[in-house]
């Protein structure tokens, strides 16, 4: 029930800050540039979209042919497919989202984002197989040696 009054406030808000920042944008630089630059980014996204969507793909294929887990380059591929649907559509706030999350050097901004939720969301074998073994921090309790056994069960 909580997702649903998530999406149901995206679904409000997104668009009035969309309007807003065009209206904004709009007043400063006219309404012709506006609309010139909102087609410029849609190419601009298009373009990534599928320069950057087709280097993930064949990293993906790499792994998989390697033997390795495709995980981070799985979830570049899935990142850069949904900066490019922001970026093709119109408005500059989303624009601006969309090329975070194609742009590599910032992809890593969104990437354990995705990475938690996955974790979270699917079953342990299937995020052990697409991301390889997670790393565990232990933190150590006050008064034991670093040296001390850690009890635990595996599952």
């Amino acid at each position: 029930m909580r997702t649903l009054w998530l999406v149901l406030a995206a679904l409000i808000v997104v668009p009035v800050v969309e309007i807003a920042a065009l209206v904004a944008v709009g007043q400063v630089i006219g309404l012709g540039w506006t609309l010139l630059l909102m087609l410029a980014t849609s190419a601009l996204g298009g373009w990534l979209l599928r320069r950057e969507g087709g280097r993930a793909w064949r990293a993906v294929q790499t792994d998989v042919q390697e033997g390795r887990a495709p995980g981070r380059h799985a979830t570049d591929g899935i990142l850069v497919f949904v900066g490019g649907v922001l970026m093709l559509v119109p408005g500059f706030v989303s624009d601006v989202f969309g090329m975070l999350m194609i742009a590599p050097p910032t992809r890593g901004l969104f990437r354990g984002l995705v990475e938690r939720v996955a974790t979270r969301r699917l079953d342990p074998r299937l995020t052990n197989d697409l991301f390889g073994p997670r790393t565990v921090k232990i933190r150590a309790q006050h008064g034991t040696s670093p040296d001390a056994p850690i009890e635990g069960e595996i599952v």
